[in-house]
């Protein structure tokens, strides 16, 4: 199996710093907000330490694409049901005042494929935020999730998709080995939009499925769509922890 390898660190350098479009509540951008594809991990100067790579895309022959959901699945019986179901190997993005009260069903996911990762303990944008701020959300949210799950996330989504090299930093003191944004998104009628590229799904595409809405299709049955969606297209859904 042929693993996302990193590239240039060039690349990843320039995604670290392009800045990115605020966002309100979990919404997705529809413009690209950088090229954040897997690339090697920046240096940081300040202490001469490896920064987490930023990816919205694995590089990989695999065909394979990666589902993740911030703070939703908690919300939708049925979601949670067609992941057993399909033993679908999603990411699920979590914050703690948005999930918290949910956490003994999402533990329960986990068997069935379900990889539970850091998206903050309050969702604050972090873009910003002096260090010590950043912080206190990342490793919060690092010592909830090992608390509750027993396990280390070392995924991290920033709120809104938001990050400065702060963020970076912080994510690095607090475990973290790459920051996972998205090349495709799937909106609230369930068509799929991209940040950039070709509009169509390829090998190594991470997707970023929005949460329920009152104007949105059922969360369950938008991801079902995108299902037969990635299986027309030859490909399938793999596990994004085991290639980051």
């Amino acid at each position: 199996m042929s693993r996302g390898r990193f590239g240039p660190a060039g690349a990843a350098l320039a995604a670290l710093l392009l800045p990115l479009l605020p966002l309100t509540g979990c919404a997705r951008p529809t413009a690209p907000v950088g090229r954040a594809a897997a690339g090697e991990p920046a240096q940081d100067a300040d202490r001469g330490r490896t920064l987490p790579p930023v990816v919205d895309h694995v590089r990989t022959t695999d065909p394979v694409v990666f589902l993740t959901y911030d703070d939703s699945a908690e919300r939708a019986p049925a979601l949670t049901a067609l992941i057993r179901a399909r033993r679908l190997p999603v990411t699920l993005f979590l914050t703690d005042d948005v999930a918290g009260p949910a956490y003994a069903e999402l533990a329960r996911l986990r068997p069935f494929g379900a990889s539970l990762q850091n998206h903050t303990l309050e969702h604050r944008s972090l873009r910003g935020l002096p260090r010590a701020g950043q912080r206190a959300e990342i490793c919060g949210q690092q010592t909830k999730l090992r608390s509750r799950f027993g396990v280390r996330a070392h995924l991290f989504r920033p709120p809104h998709g938001t990050y400065d090299t702060t963020t970076l930093r912080a994510a690095a003191d607090c475990g973290i080995t790459a920051v996972v944004l998205w090349r495709a998104t799937l909106d609230a009628r369930g068509d799929l939009a991209y940040t950039r590229g070709e509009h169509r799904l390829h090998p190594g595409d991470i997707v970023a499925v929005d949460p329920d809405d009152p104007t949105a299709a059922n969360l369950a049955a938008r991801t079902e769509r995108l299902l037969r969606t990635i299986e027309e297209q030859g490909l399938r859904v793999g596990d994004l922890e085991s290639y980051l």
